[in-house]
């Protein structure tokens, strides 16, 4: 073979190299998301959630963690009054999920909120006894029988305020034996046998997956809770808080938390009132 002839072979063969080098390098189809015009999110996002969406936050946040490789979401429940005063404090969050609107007012009003709030979820209350109902308690003026056991959330806290719009449209005054700062704990006491009776989420019930009974009753149709989410000012990354209020208000986060009982909201965005 010439000299040339070999130059041209080896030339050749340099290309095949390359151009197989620079395949092997390009993603597939399950390579880097970037490369398919799926935006990449990393960081971690804060959350401060009401207590009666434990449950399907923390489904919610390990989908938002699988769909998104790099991020991690830590998430804080408790009543939403508690967490709205330790957001008002300088508690560090990026998103805030009230159990009300009252509590999303407060933080918008004091200019802490960014953007706008979104009505994601609507709940409603229903009364919680212990298995096998031992007060045999069948609506909601057996609450107020002489003797009963019953515990509320405090005024200042969603449950509390749905609780007394609830005895307003039954006429009936209650004297609860404990007023708790969640509706987590009210669940805890009747779980526990401590009280006969609580006022708590129709999705609570449903969540205790037999721990309790559920009693519905006609006025909690009069109490309706709504249930708004934002972002926050001070967040750090509030492109993924709204990628996670995304998901929250997005087909996926409606259906699951459809399939915990609450109910669902008008879909398009606004300011919290």
């Amino acid at each position: 073979m010439t000299f040339r002839r070999l130059r041209i072979a080896a030339l050749l063969a340099a290309s095949t190299l390359l151009a197989a080098a620079v395949s092997g390098c390009a993603p597939g189809p399950s390579g880097n998301p970037a490369a398919s015009g799926t935006p990449q999110r990393s960081g971690t996002l804060t959350v401060f959630a009401a207590a009666s969406l434990k449950a399907t936050f923390t489904r919610l946040a390990a989908e938002f963690e699988n769909r998104n490789p790099g991020t991690t979401v830590t998430l804080s429940f408790a009543g939403s009054s508690d967490l709205a005063t330790q957001i008002s404090q300088g508690a560090p969050a990026d998103v805030f999920a009230s159990a009300d609107t009252r509590n999303m007012a407060r933080l918008s009003d004091a200019a802490l909120i960014h953007g706008q709030a979104v009505n994601f979820a609507t709940n409603i209350l229903e009364i919680a006894v212990p298995a096998g109902n031992p007060a045999s308690i069948s609506s909601f003026a057996d609450l107020a029988r002489p003797g009963v056991k019953v515990v509320v959330c405090a005024s200042q806290v969603p449950c509390g305020a749905a609780a007394e719009s609830a005895e307003r449209e039954a006429g009936t005054v209650l004297k609860p034996v404990s007023e708790e700062s969640s509706v987590a704990d009210v669940l805890g006491k009747v779980v526990s046998g401590e009280a006969d009776a609580g006022l708590v989420y129709a999705t609570d019930v449903k969540g205790a997956r037999g721990k309790v009974e559920g009693i519905p009753f006609p006025e909690a149709g009069k109490a309706v809770t709504t249930y708004p989410i934002a972002a926050l000012e001070g967040s750090r990354n509030k492109e993924l808080a709204a990628a996670f209020i995304a998901l929250v208000a997005g087909s996926d986060g409606q259906k699951t938390l459809a399939d915990a009982g609450f109910g669902a909201t008008p879909a398009e965005v606004r300011p919290s009132q």
